[in-house]
């Protein structure tokens, strides 16, 4: 039991002081809920400072394969329950228009 023990605690300090996970070339679409709300937050005030739907979509894309439009309005419902100020709900409102009319290049409407 007590080499059981050493072992484990040795384990421990190895891998959490002496050579702890170091991550490399990660991609965005694994951040926190909370990171993933700031930086769609950062999207909509470049967005409504450029107007440029297509340059906020390419930046939500990188969160993932759901639709811009599905990535800002799960981003609001977020804002809304954690006290966002209403400033930053309203450019995600201004986000989540352009994006749900938002027409990628060479689209055309049905």
């Amino acid at each position: 039991m007590i080499a059981a023990g050493i072992g484990i605690a040795f384990g421990l300090i190895y891998g959490w002081v002496i050579n702890p996970i170091q991550y490399t070339d990660i991609t965005p679409d694994i951040l926190r809920e909370d990171y993933r709300a700031d930086y769609v937050l950062m999207v909509a005030e470049a967005h409504q400072s450029d107007h440029d739907a297509e340059t906020a979509a390419r930046r939500l894309a990188i969160l993932g394969s759901d639709s811009p439009a599905l990535i800002v309005a799960s981003t609001l419902d977020y804002a809304n329950n954690n006290d966002f100020t209403q400033n930053e709900i309203m450019l995600l409102q201004g986000l989540l228009t352009a994006m749900q009319t938002y027409q990628p290049q060479g689209a055309t409407a049905p």
